[in-house]
């Protein structure tokens, strides 16, 4: 066990707890009531990691029908769901064991990147093929059309992203993606019109118009910004955040917990807290790009582009960049599914980069 302690990239080690040990901070602030859980989560998250770096599961990626059966499970898991999962904000996409709750589509993610890395390693010189361009297609569109009708149009949002990392980073043609951004502005325009709701769409106005309802729509984006911009160099100090601590600052823990960090601990926390998880994410993909076979590098590269997308959209949903569609800042939000899939996610890197 010390020799295997030994060989774990401790530098992304590190850098993850960091992130995990800022966001528990900012729980213990803001929102001292989920500190417990999300201590529960990150024990079994670790354990689960462990037994990753752990066990030497190189063997199963050789095996099709272990990797589509993962898949095939999530599908029957989003259909339960549908069906069976009780409605906790707003979408039916939680498995529910006592107090402890699951979101399906944090598995989904996961469950794509391993489907993805094994089906890029294979197909990714010839992803230019249509057939493979829409077998690729055909990964993402089911468990997407899954998860949008509970609605969680959000994860909709990042799995696409995650498709379309991976046909960036195989390679593709631009002539193809051209094509692919005419075909998926059509299917936007009928989407809006058809399929959002007028809440869903007030959200994108809200975004396209800052000024528009700061009651309403906006209200979050706009306290977020007051409790970053009113936070100087060095922030006004823990436990002393005016917008986070008297309840202007909505979902703090969660989506807005960027903007209730900053705001306490200041410009200059912020900043390191940035470099620190895109040093992470370098450190991913210097993993990758050192293993011995594409799979692994799929998995380190996928892993990175989920961590990415997902901070683009919360950091910028906190300086009004983006639209706000609920998504987490990796390891630093409140969030025991989320924290869960990001350390499953770590611990097969690390077992990657035990036996690179």
């Amino acid at each position: 066990m010390i020799a295997l302690l030994k060989q774990l990239d401790w530098r992304l080690n590190l850098a993850v707890l960091f992130l995990i040990a800022a966001g528990i901070l900012s729980l213990i602030s803001t929102s001292p009531n989920f500190v417990y859980k999300q201590f529960i989560a990150l024990g079994i998250g670790l354990f689960l990691t462990f037994l990753l770096i752990k066990f030497d599961w190189r063997a199963l990626v050789n095996y099709r029908g272990v990797i589509f059966g993962l898949y095939i499970f999530v599908i029957l898991l989003l259909i339960l769901a549908y069906f069976f999962a009780p409605v906790i904000r707003g979408t039916r996409g939680w498995f529910v064991i006592g107090d402890f709750r699951f979101q399906i589509s944090e598995l989904v993610k996961l469950v794509l990147i391993v489907v993805y890395a094994h089906f890029f390693s294979k197909k990714h010189i010839g992803m230019a093929r249509l057939p493979n361009l829409l077998a690729s297609f055909f990964y993402f569109i089911i468990p997407a059309a899954l998860v949008g009708v509970q609605p969680d149009f959000g994860s909709v949002l990042i799995l696409f992203c995650l498709w379309l990392g991976f046909l960036l980073v195989s390679g593709i043609p631009w002539k193809y993606l051209a094509i692919g951004l005419i075909i998926f502005s059509v299917l936007g325009t009928i989407f809006w019109n058809s399929v959002l709701k007028d809440y869903q769409k007030e959200r994108i106005l809200g975004f396209l118009f800052p000024g528009r309802d700061p009651l309403g729509v906006n209200y979050n984006v706009i306290q977020s910004k007051i409790a970053i911009g009113s936070a100087g160099f060095f922030g006004k100090g823990f436990g002393q955040g005016t917008q986070s601590q008297l309840g202007f600052l909505p979902e703090a823990q969660t989506d807005f917990i960027f903007a209730a960090f900053i705001e306490e601990w200041g410009l200059v926390s912020g900043f390191i807290l940035i470099g620190v998880f895109a040093y992470l994410i370098l450190r991913i993909i210097k993993i990758g790009l050192d293993s011995e076979n594409n799979f692994n590098r799929f998995i380190c590269l996928g892993t990175a582009i989920l961590f990415i997308v997902q901070f683009i959209f919360n950091v910028g949903s906190n300086l009004g960049l983006t639209p706000v569609i609920g998504v987490t800042f990796p390891f630093l939000s409140y969030g025991g599914s989320s924290l869960l899939t990001n350390l499953i996610l770590l611990g097969i890197i690390q077992s990657i980069s035990v036996r690179s």
